[in-house]
Protein backbone atom coordinates (compact mmCIF):
# COMPACT_ATOMS: atom_id res chain seq x y z
CA UNK A 1 0.00 0.00 0.00
CA UNK A 2 0.92 3.68 -0.63
CA UNK A 3 3.26 3.06 -3.54
CA UNK A 4 4.46 5.97 -5.00
CA UNK A 5 7.17 4.78 -7.32
CA UNK A 6 7.49 6.45 -10.47
CA UNK A 7 5.43 9.51 -8.97
CA UNK A 8 6.97 13.22 -8.65
CA UNK A 9 6.29 14.87 -5.79
CA UNK A 10 7.01 18.76 -5.16
CA UNK A 11 7.14 19.89 -1.38
CA UNK A 12 7.13 24.02 -0.72
CA UNK A 13 8.30 25.07 2.55
CA UNK A 14 10.53 21.39 3.02
CA UNK A 15 13.21 23.28 4.95
CA UNK A 16 11.75 22.14 8.24
CA UNK A 17 8.55 20.46 10.05
CA UNK A 18 5.70 19.27 8.36
CA UNK A 19 7.22 19.72 4.89
CA UNK A 20 10.84 18.09 5.34
CA UNK A 21 9.30 15.13 7.12
CA UNK A 22 6.76 14.84 4.45
CA UNK A 23 9.37 15.04 1.61
CA UNK A 24 11.01 12.06 3.23
CA UNK A 25 8.13 10.27 3.45
CA UNK A 26 7.28 10.83 0.48
CA UNK A 27 10.79 9.72 -1.04
CA UNK A 28 10.31 6.31 1.29
CA UNK A 29 7.73 5.48 -0.43
CA UNK A 30 9.34 5.70 -3.73
CA UNK A 31 8.49 9.38 -5.44
CA UNK A 32 11.25 11.32 -6.98
CA UNK A 33 10.70 14.89 -4.54
CA UNK A 34 11.77 18.42 -5.46
CA UNK A 35 11.71 20.07 -2.53
CA UNK A 36 11.42 24.14 -2.66
CA UNK A 37 11.73 26.98 0.05
CA UNK A 38 13.93 29.97 0.67
CA UNK A 39 16.71 28.35 2.57
CA UNK A 40 18.54 26.97 -0.15
CA UNK A 41 21.09 25.25 2.10
CA UNK A 42 18.92 23.53 4.47
CA UNK A 43 16.90 22.33 1.22
CA UNK A 44 20.67 21.17 -0.23
CA UNK A 45 21.25 19.17 2.65
CA UNK A 46 17.04 17.60 2.90
CA UNK A 47 18.20 16.18 -0.84
CA UNK A 48 21.91 14.93 0.05
CA UNK A 49 20.24 12.98 2.93
CA UNK A 50 17.17 11.67 0.60
CA UNK A 51 19.77 10.67 -2.07
CA UNK A 52 21.62 9.07 0.68
CA UNK A 53 19.28 6.49 0.95
CA UNK A 54 19.26 5.75 -2.90
CA UNK A 55 16.22 7.91 -3.53
CA UNK A 56 15.89 11.05 -6.01
CA UNK A 57 15.54 14.67 -4.81
CA UNK A 58 16.20 18.14 -6.01
CA UNK A 59 16.43 21.33 -4.59
CA UNK A 60 15.09 24.49 -5.59
CA UNK A 61 14.84 27.94 -4.28
CA UNK A 62 11.68 29.21 -4.56
CA UNK A 63 9.47 32.39 -2.51
CA UNK A 64 5.69 31.48 -2.44
CA UNK A 65 4.91 34.74 -3.06
CA UNK A 66 6.94 35.33 -6.18
CA UNK A 67 5.08 33.99 -9.10
CA UNK A 68 7.96 33.77 -11.13
CA UNK A 69 10.30 31.95 -8.65
CA UNK A 70 7.23 29.58 -8.53
CA UNK A 71 6.83 28.91 -12.06
CA UNK A 72 11.23 28.38 -12.49
CA UNK A 73 11.09 26.07 -9.86
CA UNK A 74 7.82 24.19 -11.54
CA UNK A 75 9.81 24.37 -15.02
CA UNK A 76 12.89 22.71 -13.19
CA UNK A 77 10.72 20.21 -11.92
CA UNK A 78 9.44 19.15 -15.59
CA UNK A 79 12.81 19.76 -16.89
CA UNK A 80 14.84 17.55 -14.22
CA UNK A 81 12.01 14.84 -13.93
CA UNK A 82 9.42 15.35 -17.26
CA UNK A 83 6.25 15.41 -14.75
CA UNK A 84 4.55 16.47 -11.96
CA UNK A 85 1.79 14.15 -9.86
CA UNK A 86 1.96 15.32 -6.41
CA UNK A 87 2.32 18.69 -4.95
CA UNK A 88 2.05 19.58 -1.33
CA UNK A 89 1.30 22.87 -0.52
CA UNK A 90 3.07 23.42 2.98
CA UNK A 91 4.72 27.06 3.15
CA UNK A 92 3.50 28.92 5.48
CA UNK A 93 4.02 32.38 7.87
CA UNK A 94 2.84 32.50 11.44
CA UNK A 95 2.58 36.38 13.52
CA UNK A 96 0.98 36.70 16.66
CA UNK A 97 -0.65 40.24 16.89
CA UNK A 98 -3.76 41.80 18.88
CA UNK A 99 -6.21 42.62 15.76
CA UNK A 100 -6.67 46.60 16.94
CA UNK A 101 -2.29 46.17 16.84
CA UNK A 102 -2.22 44.26 13.73
CA UNK A 103 -0.32 46.03 10.50
CA UNK A 104 -1.50 46.06 7.09
CA UNK A 105 1.97 44.74 5.98
CA UNK A 106 1.44 41.98 8.49
CA UNK A 107 -1.98 41.09 7.51
CA UNK A 108 -0.66 41.13 3.51
CA UNK A 109 2.01 38.88 4.52
CA UNK A 110 0.53 35.93 6.19
CA UNK A 111 -2.58 36.15 3.56
CA UNK A 112 0.16 36.43 0.62
CA UNK A 113 2.49 33.49 1.66
CA UNK A 114 -0.46 31.24 3.19
CA UNK A 115 -3.64 31.64 0.90
CA UNK A 116 -2.13 33.59 -2.49
CA UNK A 117 0.78 31.29 -2.52
CA UNK A 118 -1.02 28.33 -2.56
CA UNK A 119 -2.97 28.96 -5.17
CA UNK A 120 0.14 30.41 -7.55
CA UNK A 121 1.51 26.99 -6.86
CA UNK A 122 -1.53 25.11 -7.12
CA UNK A 123 -2.32 26.61 -10.31
CA UNK A 124 1.31 26.08 -11.53
CA UNK A 125 1.47 22.35 -10.84
CA UNK A 126 -2.10 21.54 -11.58
CA UNK A 127 -1.46 22.60 -15.30
CA UNK A 128 1.17 20.10 -15.45
CA UNK A 129 -0.96 17.30 -13.91
CA UNK A 130 -3.85 17.84 -16.01
CA UNK A 131 -1.18 16.19 -18.93
CA UNK A 132 -1.63 12.78 -17.86
CA UNK A 133 -4.73 13.22 -15.92
CA UNK A 134 -3.20 12.49 -12.77
CA UNK A 135 -3.00 14.14 -9.71
CA UNK A 136 -3.17 15.07 -6.20
CA UNK A 137 -2.74 18.43 -4.38
CA UNK A 138 -2.37 18.56 -0.57
CA UNK A 139 -3.01 22.02 1.30
CA UNK A 140 -1.74 22.55 4.47
CA UNK A 141 -4.78 24.30 6.49
CA UNK A 142 -5.22 24.42 10.53
CA UNK A 143 -7.55 23.77 13.60
CA UNK A 144 -7.49 27.25 13.31
CA UNK A 145 -9.20 28.05 10.37
CA UNK A 146 -12.69 28.96 11.74
CA UNK A 147 -16.04 26.96 10.99
CA UNK A 148 -14.97 23.07 11.40
CA UNK A 149 -12.01 24.66 13.19
CA UNK A 150 -11.67 27.34 15.73
CA UNK A 151 -10.58 31.04 15.78
CA UNK A 152 -7.69 31.72 17.88
CA UNK A 153 -6.83 35.30 19.35
CA UNK A 154 -4.12 37.11 17.85
CA UNK A 155 -4.06 35.41 15.01
CA UNK A 156 -7.05 36.93 12.92
CA UNK A 157 -4.60 36.77 9.71
CA UNK A 158 -3.56 33.48 9.97
CA UNK A 159 -6.72 31.71 10.48
CA UNK A 160 -8.89 33.63 7.79
CA UNK A 161 -5.75 32.60 5.37
CA UNK A 162 -6.10 28.93 6.96
CA UNK A 163 -10.07 29.03 6.90
CA UNK A 164 -9.39 30.26 2.77
CA UNK A 165 -7.03 27.30 2.27
CA UNK A 166 -9.85 24.74 3.05
CA UNK A 167 -12.17 27.06 0.65
CA UNK A 168 -9.88 26.88 -2.29
CA UNK A 169 -9.63 23.07 -1.31
CA UNK A 170 -12.67 22.69 -1.79
CA UNK A 171 -13.66 24.51 -4.96
CA UNK A 172 -10.41 23.44 -6.89
CA UNK A 173 -11.63 19.66 -6.10
CA UNK A 174 -14.80 20.37 -7.61
CA UNK A 175 -13.18 21.80 -10.87
CA UNK A 176 -9.95 19.65 -11.30
CA UNK A 177 -11.73 16.10 -10.49
CA UNK A 178 -12.83 15.66 -14.48
CA UNK A 179 -9.02 15.97 -15.01
CA UNK A 180 -8.14 13.32 -12.41
CA UNK A 181 -6.95 15.64 -9.73
CA UNK A 182 -7.73 15.45 -6.66
CA UNK A 183 -7.82 17.84 -3.69
CA UNK A 184 -7.24 17.64 -0.15
CA UNK A 185 -6.25 19.97 2.99
CA UNK A 186 -5.18 18.31 6.01
CA UNK A 187 -5.66 20.71 9.55
CA UNK A 188 -2.82 19.81 11.74
CA UNK A 189 -3.36 20.79 15.46
CA UNK A 190 -0.18 21.59 17.73
CA UNK A 191 2.91 20.22 16.13
CA UNK A 192 6.44 20.70 17.45
CA UNK A 193 8.00 22.35 14.69
CA UNK A 194 10.58 25.42 14.19
CA UNK A 195 7.68 27.57 13.55
CA UNK A 196 6.22 26.56 16.72
CA UNK A 197 9.33 26.78 18.90
CA UNK A 198 9.21 29.25 22.33
CA UNK A 199 5.13 29.13 22.08
CA UNK A 200 3.76 28.10 25.17
CA UNK A 201 1.75 24.44 24.39
CA UNK A 202 -0.06 24.28 27.48
CA UNK A 203 -3.26 25.36 26.29
CA UNK A 204 -2.79 23.09 23.89
CA UNK A 205 -1.90 19.98 26.11
CA UNK A 206 -4.60 20.13 28.28
CA UNK A 207 -7.24 20.04 25.96
CA UNK A 208 -6.27 17.36 23.76
CA UNK A 209 -6.97 13.58 24.04
CA UNK A 210 -3.75 12.25 23.46
CA UNK A 211 -2.15 14.97 26.13
CA UNK A 212 0.78 16.07 23.98
CA UNK A 213 1.69 17.80 20.62
CA UNK A 214 1.88 16.13 17.10
CA UNK A 215 5.44 15.37 15.39
CA UNK A 216 5.77 16.05 12.12
CA UNK A 217 5.68 12.74 10.92
CA UNK A 218 2.56 12.16 12.02
CA UNK A 219 1.55 14.81 10.03
CA UNK A 220 3.45 13.06 6.76
CA UNK A 221 2.09 9.99 7.49
CA UNK A 222 -1.75 11.43 6.48
CA UNK A 223 0.24 13.08 3.56
CA UNK A 224 1.58 9.89 1.61
CA UNK A 225 -2.08 8.52 2.32
CA UNK A 226 -3.31 11.49 0.43
CA UNK A 227 -0.76 11.25 -2.35
CA UNK A 228 -1.52 7.53 -2.76
CA UNK A 229 -3.83 5.38 -5.09
CA UNK A 230 -5.53 4.14 -1.99
CA UNK A 231 -6.77 7.74 -1.22
CA UNK A 232 -8.33 7.50 -5.07
CA UNK A 233 -12.03 8.63 -4.10
CA UNK A 234 -10.81 10.93 -1.28
CA UNK A 235 -10.97 15.13 -3.01
CA UNK A 236 -12.45 17.81 -0.94
CA UNK A 237 -11.91 17.02 1.84
CA UNK A 238 -10.12 18.06 5.24
CA UNK A 239 -8.43 15.43 7.22
CA UNK A 240 -7.98 16.65 10.72
CA UNK A 241 -4.53 15.44 12.51
CA UNK A 242 -5.00 17.28 15.91
CA UNK A 243 -4.89 14.69 18.71
CA UNK A 244 -8.56 15.09 19.64
CA UNK A 245 -8.76 18.64 19.94
CA UNK A 246 -11.91 19.67 17.88
CA UNK A 247 -13.15 16.56 19.47
CA UNK A 248 -13.39 17.85 22.73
Amino acid sequence: MFDLTGKVAFVSGASSGIGRASAIALANQGAKVVVAARRLDKLEALAAEIKSHGKEALAVQMDVTKKSEIDAAIAETIKTFGRLDILLNNAGALDYSPFLEMTEEKWDLVIDTNLKGYFLVAQAAAREMAKNKWGRIINIASIASGSAGIGFPQLVHYTASKGGVIGLTEAMAAELGPMGILVNAIGPGGIDTEMTKGMDMSAFNGRLSVKRIGKPEEIAAAVVYLASDEASYTTGATLYVDGGWLAQ
